[in-house]
């Protein structure tokens, strides 16, 4: 199975056991975390204050542990997919759960393919957008001669 809900399952077993998730047990600095993943520093901030993320507080430092690693894989997988913010805390909430995994898959297919109608939708809105803005342009290009 190499579809994308399959991915987002089984993302979070990467930080299992004897997996190069992080190169130790130790947590990641929020600069760490930044570098890993390419994100800035707000956006660590922000995926904190949305709950998606939760870090370590010591002092004003914050320190990112394999679990948050996998969440961020997770959230960066469902950002590319268009999904919003709700939609990835269910994510989240469907990858870290307890239930069967069989039900996971579905109800992560199931987003999934919500997903894929809204995008194929917007992309028939583009398509016909570009067609316009040609006709548009063959428009001018008749009266410029």
């Amino acid at each position: 199975m190499n579809n994308v809900a399959t991915k987002m399952v089984v993302v979070p077993d990467i930080a299992g056991p004897g997996q190069e998730v992080m190169l130790d047990d130790r947590a990641l600095a929020i600069s760490e975390m930044s570098e890993r993943f390419d994100v800035t520093l707000r956006t660590l901030r922000f995926y904190e204050e949305k709950g998606l993320l939760n870090p370590v507080r010591k002092g004003a430092r914050r320190f990112y542990g394999p679990r948050d690693v996998s969440r961020m894989r997770v959230i960066l997988q469902a950002k590319k997919i268009g999904l919003t913010l709700a939609e990835i805390r269910r994510v989240i909430k469907l990858v870290e759960g307890n239930g069967k995994r069989e039900d996971q898959f579905k109800e992560l297919q199931e987003i999934c393919l919500a997903q894929q109608e809204i995008l194929v939708e917007q992309k028939q809105m583009l398509d016909e957008q570009i067609a316009e803005v040609g006709q548009i342009l063959t428009a001018f290009d008749e009266l410029i001669g």
